[in-house]
């Protein structure tokens, strides 16, 4: 007998099961494209590159991706697509990619409810995300927009889809707390001047002018609020920040897949 698959007791003769692997045991990156380019995609094959040498032992040759990266193009007939590689193994090395809809940055500042949560390996992107959906529904539930974790000293890391970033006055920070690596904070760096890593403990938050959240999407979602068991964080729009951001993105090309 071979596998196959029943969604809600009806036969799924046209899904291959190997595909459950991609969900369960693996990594991914997800970008958004725009006429053919993308932020930081260099970044996006080191990523993929560097997490299947640790989660499968082997490399995944950029001219691989980059190929696969091109049908999906050549497939949607568009150059402006959301786009998330995931990478599963069985007997050998599978990419699956999937393809949508470009996807518009947020512009309504965010409301974030602090968890005490430390990711399994947080640097990898890896499959396993119910927790971040668990604290996402959660802090939605509660009556805000999205969750932010801290570590169990106090520090703040990352949100759930998001890398988050503060800043004094024009000067931007990041936090040393074990984080992903985003590949949109990666560009955000690279195109700083300078730029602070530091603890951010959650009793320091008053002590910050703004704060933002980065990702594929939201090249920099300012942060209303942050909710900690001690009380709430208020940030007003800060023009200072929100200007040395928007100066450094502007500094960093796309790159044509």
């Amino acid at each position: 007998m071979s596998d196959f698959l029943l969604l809600d007791g009806a036969l799924l003769p046209m899904v291959d099961p190997v595909l459950l692997r991609a969900t369960s045991y693996g990594h991914f990156t997800s970008m958004q494209v725009r006429d053919g380019q993308v932020d930081g995609l260099d970044l996006h094959f080191e990523r993929l590159d560097r997490s299947t040498r640790e989660v499968f032992d082997q490399p995944l040759p950029e001219d691989r991706v980059r190929a696969d990266l091109r049908a999906a193009l050549d497939q949607a007939g568009s150059g402006d697509l959301s786009i998330r590689v995931n990478v599963f193994a069985d007997d050998e090395l599978h990419l699956l990619t999937r393809v949508g809809p470009p996807v518009v940055a947020g512009t309504r500042p965010l409301r974030l409810l602090a968890y005490q949560h430390e990711r399994t390996a947080p640097h990898l992107k890896h499959t396993g995300t119910f927790d971040l959906t668990y604290y996402a529904r959660a802090a939605k539930q509660a009556g805000y927009d999205d969750a932010v974790f801290h570590t169990a000293t106090g520090e703040l890391s990352e949100a759930s889809i998001w890398n988050i970033c503060f800043a004094r006055g024009p000067r931007i920070v990041f936090p040393t707390a074990p984080i992903l690596p985003g590949i949109r904070q990666q560009v955000l760096q690279r195109g700083l001047n300078s730029f602070d890593t530091a603890p951010i403990p959650l009793t320091d938050l008053r002590t910050y002018d703004a704060a933002y959240l980065t990702n594929s999407i939201d090249p920099a979602l300012p942060v209303e609020s942050i909710t900690t068991a001690t009380g709430t964080t208020t940030y007003a729009p800060h023009p200072s920040s929100a200007t040395t951001i928007t100066k450094a993105y502007a500094g960093i090309p796309t790159q044509p897949i």
